[in-house]
């Protein structure tokens, strides 16, 4: 279970984006957080996923205190987490191929012998072919990069899945076949899910239940 009270946080400390919000996500549970442009969704999604340390709140993981983030995260909560941005491009690394890009986490945590595994369950998963895993980011398009991003995300099998309009950015059926590989990760896993997002649409029909961000304060 992800549970955040009382968070406050932003990028100076005079000036929160987010001001006493909480928000519950139950293991296995999707929740959708519905919420215009600029409100501050994006930086409780990076709090969530502990990328972003708050002014002040807590941030509980199965019930303990967060007490670190970022790298100083202990590796078994940092990596209970995939993250998946809504700008592939400002999260890619443009010397990677896309296969390196996939690769990454593994790598960063000492997992590189299980590489060529993981990429040949993932690529077909999110929809990738051999060809296009050799390419760099500038050499596919913002769908196939953003595919590239899901896999990444999932390549340490976390237990939580932060998608931070994770869809805004693609045409509709890209948009539909990474939501059905997200569900199909969760199905065959039991993760949850944070999906970030202004569609009503979309969450509601994504989440099992959406929560409105101006009810969180």
């Amino acid at each position: 279970m992800l549970e955040l009270r009382s968070i406050t946080a932003g990028y100076a400390r005079n000036a929160p984006v987010v001001r006493d919000v909480s928000l519950t996500v139950a293991s296995g549970e999707s929740v959708g957080l519905l919420g215009p442009s600029g409100c501050g969704k994006s930086t409780l999604a990076r709090v969530a996923a502990l990328l972003h340390r708050p002014d002040s709140g807590t941030l509980l993981l199965d019930g303990e205190p967060v007490r670190r983030w970022r790298h100083r995260a202990p590796r078994e909560k940092r990596t209970a987490f995939g993250v998946v941005f809504q700008q592939a491009r400002l999260s890619a690394d443009p010397r990677l191929a896309l296969t390196d890009l996939i690769a990454e986490p593994l790598r960063a945590t000492g997992r590189g012998a299980e590489v060529p595994g993981r990429i040949a369950e993932l690529a077909p998963t999110v929809g990738l072919t051999p060809d296009l895993l050799t390419r760099r980011p500038h050499e596919v398009s913002d769908g196939q990069l953003q595919r590239a991003c899901l896999a990444r995300a999932l390549a340490l099998r976390p237990r939580l899945l932060v998608c931070d309009e994770m869809t805004a950015m693609l045409d509709a059926s890209t948009a539909a076949a990474l939501v059905a590989a997200v569900e199909d990760y969760r199905a065959a896993t039991g993760a949850a899910l944070l999906a970030v997002g202004h569609d009503r649409a979309l969450l509601g029909r994504w989440c099992d239940r959406t929560v409105q961000w101006d009810s969180l304060a």
